[in-house]
């Protein structure tokens, strides 16, 4: 689903959206749209060099005062579960269920979870959502990372939230942050400014995507006043920076990389013909202006996390 670039979740990046997790909501991308043998590994990756902001907002979440113990995570949107096994470790006495769409990422997400000895805590659902809501039981804590905006009417899905959680559990919404960037405003070569018109175009992207999901309705998406309307109380807003600076390490770069390709893909018709040069030269691993061998490529961005608990 997009920071909508996840967890490591989903199917998009930032409304392009990077999605470490795979799609519990199963509405405007099915399964047969991807190759989860490329796409699997990518979200995986995402969510990875991820990590430590996905373990700083997991430990928020478990600092909260007066928190219940967390005996119980559904993670919502699991994608290839880097995440559902992450808040595995953060909560060491919970089950956590990593919930989706996709049969190849739940498959990804039971290797994990044996690779990393969490196999008898980590467990997977098949499911669609919201159809699939009523088959997730209660929980301590949901866990929504880029899902929401993937579900035509998200206040009704966010109270379907609120109505799995156990007295003093908490729903964790991954929504918003800051887009990614990983180039310098002039590369030197076109016109300077890529990125920003990348995300501009994404943004209709996105846009239409939503226009189009069932039951689809705006909404003023002022998390905590939406956590209130559907009966919970509102417990913050923090987020958390993802700041790998030039040059960058093999595993950043790779995914970089991987990045540009999808987004060129998805938004070769969007663009202009000089913006599509540009992005070809970037991803020509021969050119040495190319993302293969520039020094000055980085990656930094912001991931916003939102707290809502059931008295």
């Amino acid at each position: 689903m997009s920071n909508h670039t996840g967890h490591g979740h989903h199917h998009d990046s930032n409304h392009g959206h990077d999605h470490g997790h795979g799609g519990a909501h199963g509405q405007h991308q099915g399964p047969a749209d991807f190759d989860w043998d490329v796409m699997g590994p990518l979200l995986e990756q995402n969510a990875e060099l991820s990590s430590e902001q996905y373990t700083e907002a997991a430990r928020w979440v478990a600092g909260l005062p007066d928190a219940p113990k967390v005996r119980r995570v559904l993670d919502i949107g699991s994608g290839p579960g880097v995440i559902s096994c992450l808040l595995a470790e953060v909560f060491p006495e919970s089950e956590v269920v990593a919930v989706d769409g996709t049969p190849a990422l739940l498959e990804r997400t039971r290797e994990r979870a044996q690779r990393l000895g969490l196999g008898d805590r980590v467990t997977t659902l098949h499911a669609d959502i919201p159809d699939g809501l009523a088959e997730l039981g209660q929980a301590d804590l949901v866990w929504a990372g880029n899902a929401l905006h993937h579900m035509g009417d998200q206040r009704a899905v966010l109270a379907g939230f609120a109505g799995l959680l156990n007295p003093g559990g908490t729903v964790a919404l991954v929504e918003g942050g800051l887009q990614p960037r990983q180039l310098p405003r002039d590369l030197g070569f076109g016109r300077p400014g890529l990125e920003a018109r990348m995300e501009a175009v994404q943004a209709e992207a996105f846009e239409e995507m939503r226009a189009v999901l069932p039951d689809t309705r705006r909404e003023n998406e002022d998390w905590a006043a939406l956590f209130t309307a559907v009966g919970l109380a509102p417990q913050g807003t923090r987020s958390f920076l993802l700041d790998l600076p030039a040059p960058l390490g093999e595993v950043a770069r790779e995914h970089v990389i991987a990045e540009f390709a999808r987004r060129r893909d998805g938004l070769r018709d969007r663009l202009d013909a000089d913006d599509n040069a540009v992005l070809d030269r970037l991803l020509d691993p021969e050119d040495p202006a190319g993302l293969h061998r520039r020094r000055d490529t980085y990656l930094l961005m912001a991931r916003t996390v939102h707290l809502g608990s059931r008295a």
